[in-house]
């Protein structure tokens, strides 16, 4: 299946991984009047895989837009002459739009990925289950996990998945700050059956930079 794809990139604004959820807020803010930027339908949270996601890789804010969420921001990226990050206006002199049709699907065969910021994987329920489990349960726990990510972003994608995903999983466990409160979380690098877009998210809190993947 083919996707359409925008990344839109502020190439000489510097920004820490924390700024995600700002970054997220400032267009949030800014076009409310477009669901797809904020994920939301009046003051109620829509649950369904952002079309529209927030990543600060390498320092650098990136905003991914995909299917609906491409074309509007591609719009918006023209407009975009400043960003407002805790209060402090920051001029935009160098952005990169990028808009393409991508692959995205089953595939024949192991595709490589690496996480590029942390897959928030466990959730309430699961997490007791995680730190009582031995290394191969929990190993095989993730990998359920991950498919079900993946499953999760088909379906909102409208993508209907019609063989056996496999996952091959080397990751290790890390801690992060989310709402300032201290959650597992996993990097390192993953292998499935499935193409997947760079700088696509996958588990929990896509919307603001978390799970996000690239090709090895």
């Amino acid at each position: 299946m083919k996707i359409d794809y925008t990344i839109l990139q502020f190439d000489n604004i510097s920004l820490k991984t924390r700024h995600g959820a700002k970054l997220r807020g400032f267009f949030a803010n800014n076009y409310k009047a477009e669901e797809v930027m904020h994920n939301h339908k009046g003051d109620k949270l829509v649950f369904k895989y952002p079309k529209v996601q927030y990543k600060i890789i390498d320092n650098i804010p990136i905003v991914c837009g995909i299917q609906n969420g491409a074309n509007i921001l591609s719009k918006i990226g023209f407009e975009i002459d400043q960003i407002n990050i805790e209060g402090k206006e920051i001029q935009v002199l160098q952005k990169h739009i990028l808009k393409k049709t991508v692959e995205f699907g089953v595939t024949n065969d192991y595709i490589k990925y690496k996480f590029v910021t942390p897959w928030v994987a466990l959730n309430q329920k699961n997490v007791t289950q995680y730190k009582l489990a031995k290394e191969i349960e929990r190993e095989e726990l993730l990998k359920k996990i991950l498919v079900g990510n993946i499953l999760s972003m088909a379906k909102g994608l409208n993508y209907t998945v019609d063989k056996k995903i496999c996952v091959w999983l080397n990751v290790d466990n890390i801690n992060v700050n989310f709402k300032n409160i201290k959650m597992s979380a996993f990097v390192g690098f993953f292998k499935v059956n499935f193409e997947i877009p760079d700088y696509f998210g996958l588990g929990k809190s896509v919307s603001r930079g978390f799970g996000t993947i690239v090709h090895v």
